[in-house]
């Protein structure tokens, strides 16, 4: 049994000249113990999804699904009470931005207690023995020092340690980590994505990685799903995508990459694709 299951997922948001479909039809599966990465472009839909299976968007979202279940548990159907029990707990999600992400009127050691006690009911002394050991586990120095520190007071890579030890407080059975490495420095961003495989192999967590680095993908995932404009253009395993991509898209993407230039100029992904040569989107 699939960890998660999603069957023709659709999101639609109401804007003054209309219903604007963000998630058209998506289609994806994860596994205990897998790494899933979901790429494309910027606006591909790729995060809505993710927040759509969560259940952290706004209520200005219609969201529908033929399937959407959770350990054979359907999410959509779950009393808000009873999805709020597991978000945070049994699914947790690294969020883009993590300064953003973070409240700034609370210190990080307040913010990584508060799951604890929420989700564990851990008392006062369980909970801050519990934080520096997350803060030890994903590497910041000093870490019961560093409870009482507000997140302004960090580097963004300390936030970013923050974050993830705040989605795997409760040994998640999956974790979504969307574009943790965003606006990191290389070093740093190495440093999180070894943390993060690190995480997944100790705890078999399922992993969903969202990005649109082709090289973080090569490196991570066991399996791709690739969007656009808010469709699920191909799925594949990893090697399959890069050795012999199906959809024309894929072949965009791949060939905008440093790697595959073959003259002085890097060509764009509207130079190489255009939507109505799909033969049609892969369900």
């Amino acid at each position: 049994m699939a960890l998660l299951e999603i069957e023709n997922l659709v999101v639609e948001f109401e804007t003054a000249s209309g219903p604007f479909r963000a998630v058209n039809g998506v289609s994806m599966k994860v596994h205990e113990g897998e790494v899933l990465a979901i790429v494309g472009e910027s606006g591909s839909g790729k995060s809505v999804s993710m927040l759509a299976a969560m259940g952290l968007l706004p209520w200005t979202a219609k969201v529908t699904a033929d399937k959407l279940t959770f350990n054979g548990r359907d999410l959509l159907s779950m009393p808000a009470s009873e999805r709020r029990k597991i978000i945070g707990k049994d699914i947790a999600m690294i969020f883009q931005e993590p300064v953003a992400s973070l409240n700034p009127c609370f210190t990080v050691g307040f913010q990584i207690e508060e799951v604890l006690r929420v989700h564990l009911g851990l008392d006062k002394a369980a909970r801050r023995k519990r934080a520096i050991e997350l803060f030890e586990a994903v590497g910041i120095p000093d870490p019961a020092d560093r409870l009482g520190s507000y997140p302004h007071q960090m580097s963004g890579g300390q936030c970013q340690r923050v974050m993830i030890a705040i989605a795997i407080a409760c040994n998640p059975k999956l974790l979504i980590a969307d574009e943790p490495t965003t606006a990191l420095d290389v070093t740093i961003q190495k440093q999180i994505l070894d943390l993060l495989m690190k995480l997944q192999a100790d705890h078999g967590m399922g992993l969903i990685m969202i990005t649109h680095n082709m090289g973080v993908v090569a490196e991570t995932a066991d399996r791709v799903v690739v969007q656009y404009k808010g469709r699920k253009m191909e799925e594949a395993d990893v090697l399959t995508l890069f050795e012999n991509p199906k959809s024309n898209y894929t072949r965009a993407l791949l060939a905008a990459l440093p790697d595959n230039a073959t003259g002085d100029r890097l060509p764009t992904i509207s130079e190489l694709f255009v939507d109505d040569q799909v033969e049609g989107a892969a369900r």
